[in-house]
């Protein structure tokens, strides 16, 4: 038998292997569980965080609306107190938040007042229009050099002593004690490449160029138009140096009548509007004002008096040599037949303006395309001519047109 001595021997290891194999399931057991409390922890991070986002959404949910107004006066050097005026109209003298920069607290500011006792609380960024916003053109965008303007020699030189000179060297006027003109009237054919150059003027300076064409300011309701007069000029003066192009001036800057109608007084307000903007303007300021016009005849005299547009040049239709310019200068990336010679085509297009040419170099080249070529010959030139310049041209054989 037997003896108990060696019965416990027995039973002591596997006592031990059970109380191992316990302690490790405890011990797992233990880090499953820290490891669900750091979940859980984590877990309630989260929940606490959108807790307080949602708190402070309450908050600010409850603040009362604030209201919109604009500073109209400073009653005192310490800028305690200020003037303003409410969009009911009505002016008050109230204080300012002690959150604001006092040093930037100026007449004309657009601020936010308290609801109850209108106390200045913000000061609001002035927005435009998004209708003027529109009429800016991006800087990289123009991509005109006076290279790309054939035949108005003179009045590329007249523009760069008005527009360009004042622009890159103000100091140069102010040594010689001369003031350079305010305003250009650009005058002439449709097609002669006014709006060309003013665009060439604004890419040659680095200036941001801003188009208007005269008929968008003529607007239905009252006041209208002279507001967007004022902002088109708030926006130029922002964007300085700038260069401010009105096309098609005589929309509403044609001579005003006596027995006008409601809308022809309407577009005398903003004629007369844009009259005392010009006034405005500092002859040396980083901003220019350009204009353009097919009917001068119509303009009313308060616009050409000298002080506003002080310089007017006129763009004639462009005569043998200007039109030879112009074809070589659309023909640098057209892929030509060889010795086509350019003058018979000038000697076919007389009154033609730089876009009638123009027009002609793109018909040649849609009626290559639709002949299914890819090099655009004299034919082609013919055809196009025949369709532009809207006449019948005499029967020329293709040899005439080589050199």
């Amino acid at each position: 038998m037997n003896s108990p001595e060696i019965d416990n021997r027995k039973k002591q290891p596997e006592n031990t292997e059970k109380t191992t194999s316990y302690i490790n399931h405890l011990e797992k057991k233990i880090k499953d569980i820290e490891l669900e409390k750091n979940i859980v922890r984590s877990e309630l991070s989260r929940l606490e965080y959108e807790v307080k986002n949602l708190r402070s959404e309450i908050d600010r949910l409850c603040e009362p609306p604030l209201l919109t107004g604009q500073i109209t006066d400073i009653l005192d050097d310490k800028i305690e107190r200020v003037v303003i005026k409410c969009t009911t109209n009505a002016c008050y003298i109230v204080k300012l938040s002690h959150k604001l920069q006092k040093e930037k607290i100026i007449p004309g500011l657009n601020v936010a007042l308290n609801q109850r006792n209108y106390t200045v609380m913000e000061i609001l960024p002035k927005e435009l229009d998004p209708f003027i916003r529109g009429m800016e053109i991006i800087d990289n965008l123009i991509d005109v050099s006076y290279d790309h303007i054939g035949g108005l020699n003179e009045q590329i030189q007249e523009v760069r002593e008005v527009v360009e000179l004042p622009l890159k060297k103000p100091e140069l006027f102010k040594k010689i004690g001369i003031e350079p003109p305010k305003g250009v009237l650009f005058h002439g054919y449709p097609g002669t490449g006014k709006t060309l150059l003013a665009k060439a003027v604004a890419h040659e300076t680095n200036a941001t160029f801003i188009k208007v064409i005269g008929s968008e300011l003529v607007q239905k309701f009252i006041g209208e138009g002279a507001q967007y007069v004022r902002e088109i000029f708030n926006l130029a003066r922002q964007k300085a140096p700038s260069i401010l192009f009105i096309d098609e001036l005589d929309a509403i800057g044609a001579v005003r009548m006596e027995d006008a109608t409601s809308g022809d007084r309407e577009v005398n307000r903003t004629l007369m509007q844009l009259l005392s903007e010009l006034d405005g303007f500092d002859q040396r300021g980083d901003v220019k004002f350009i204009a353009a016009t097919n009917r001068i005849d119509i303009l009313d005299p308060a616009l050409l008096r000298p002080g506003r547009f002080d310089r007017i040049i006129e763009f004639p239709l462009p005569n043998e040599e200007a039109r030879e310019s112009i074809f070589k200068i659309h023909m640098r990336k057209l892929n030509l037949e060889q010795n086509i010679n350019i003058k018979v085509l000038v000697s076919l297009t007389e009154g033609a303006t730089g876009s009638d040419i123009k027009g002609i170099c793109t018909e040649a080249g849609m009626h290559t395309i639709r002949r299914d070529s890819d090099i655009i010959s004299n034919d082609d030139f013919l055809k196009a001519v025949n369709k532009i310049m809207i006449k019948k041209i005499r029967d020329f054989s293709t040899s005439d047109l080589f050199i």
